[in-house]
């Protein structure tokens, strides 16, 4: 093994300090990997103003070189948020294939890495994926079963009916296959992913959750004061779209406040599921009992992640990751359902796991978890070993591994 770093390009349409969810993920790959690599790293340019000031107050990270590029207006003008960003993305990296190759061929680069968009669908750089190719965390597969998405609203009905037809039709699919063969190691989010990369390729592909836990100090964050006692506070983190459980962790709250009248709920976010969400808590009677706190910022988070007694993340496919290790970070038991990603590392010591069965089912399993968790000894044990553990999982052991990972796969080893 050669002891000269090596030069990696990576693709990092989602990178920029200071957030969660893949935008936060992206930031944390790339610093963990200067750490061993001499990166080139290409961002949108609307993530460079967070950028720059980041790097001026941390200079200890000169072997990041930040190339920057948003589309023209007259290309983006449409953009609003996450809305249209498919389409953003694919133009995107079309039109930055050119600066892939400039970059590469001038700085003697030749391992490119599509680290972020993690949708196995979409676009990688056709020069990228011809040099030495690593692609992910990727992810494909998974789908909400219609027993689920047959309570959503019409548009999130008919997003799922796309989603499955076009895992119906990967095999079909020219562009994933050909990332398929082209990459030299592909890293896979979750176990379904694994599953769907063709039988040829799976001796180069392996299952490598892309988030870890982020080291907080929680000790900014404590109650001040006598603990409060009147409650127990469950929270909920993520983007309000349907697949991810919020009306099955307001079912199963509504079922478990018959039993215990001291449970409260706080779900964060914003999203086009609100509507739906907010009927079914009025339906329910729960007004009082859940709240739908809309989106708030990092410091805000953290501190109802503090005050907290229980974190919960209903999502039904991989997502609200980062939460679920910030739960860990703050020393919170998680109620969860398996998805064959994160929930790798969770275990029923520190966490309560739902395995996905009918929906009825899956509530009622919810509901047992959150009465569980009514019991303070519980809590506190459950809480402890979390903290214990999240120390096996911080983004500093992750860093270690993406680096083993990838020159294992450069040196054939």
């Amino acid at each position: 093994m050669s002891s000269r770093k090596l030069k990696i390009f990576i693709s990092a349409y989602a990178c920029e300090p200071n957030l969660g969810s893949e935008i936060g993920v992206g930031w944390h790959w790339v610093l963990e990997m200067s750490k061993y690599f001499d990166l080139w790293v290409l961002t949108r340019k609307s993530n460079k103003k967070t950028i720059a000031s980041w790097l001026l107050e941390n200079p200890g990270f000169q072997n990041i070189n930040f190339i920057y590029y948003d589309l023209p207006y007259y290309l983006r003008f449409w953009k609003k948020g996450l809305r249209g960003v498919r389409t953003y993305y694919n133009i995107w990296q079309r039109i930055t294939n050119k600066i892939v190759k400039q970059t590469m061929e001038k700085n003697d680069i030749d391992i490119y890495h599509l680290l972020t968009y993690g949708n196995a669908i979409w676009p990688a750089s056709k020069y990228g994926q011809k040099q030495f190719f690593i692609w992910g965390p990727t992810s494909v597969g998974d789908t909400i079963p219609k027993e689920y998405s047959n309570h959503y609203n019409l548009k999130s009905r008919f997003i799922e009916e796309l989603r499955r037809l076009s895992v119906k039709l990967l095999s079909y699919n020219k562009g994933f296959k050909k990332r398929c063969k082209d990459a030299n190691l592909i890293l896979c989010k979750t176990e379904n992913t694994f599953k769907f990369i063709p039988d040829y390729y799976k001796p180069k592909s392996k299952i490598f959750t892309d988030v870890a836990v982020d080291v907080i100090d929680t000790s900014d964050f404590n109650l001040e004061g006598e603990e409060d006692n009147s409650s127990i506070r469950y929270l909920a983190v993520g983007r309000l779209d349907a697949w991810r459980g919020f009306d099955l962790i307001i079912e199963a709250f509504t079922k478990a406040y018959k039993l215990n009248s001291k449970i409260r709920l706080e779900i964060l976010g914003k999203g086009n599921d609100y509507a739906r969400l907010k009927e079914l808590i009025i339906k329910s009677k729960m007004e009082s009992v859940i709240s739908l706190s809309g989106q708030v910022s990092i410091q805000e988070y953290y501190q109802k992640m503090a005050h907290c007694d229980v974190v919960v993340n209903p999502c039904l496919k991989e997502g609200a990751v980062t939460t679920a290790f910030d739960s860990m970070s703050f020393g919170k038991p998680l109620i969860c359902i398996k998805t064959g990603g994160y929930t790798r590392y969770f275990h029923d010591d520190y966490a309560v796991l739902v395995s996905l069965s009918n929906r009825s089912n899956t509530i009622s399993k919810l509901t047992e978890g959150v009465l569980l968790l009514t019991n303070k000894q519980e809590r506190i044990k459950k809480g402890s070993k979390a903290k214990q553990m999240s120390m096996d999982f911080v983004w500093q052991k992750k860093g270690m591994q993406i680096k083993e990972v990838i020159t294992k796969a450069y040196y054939g080893e």
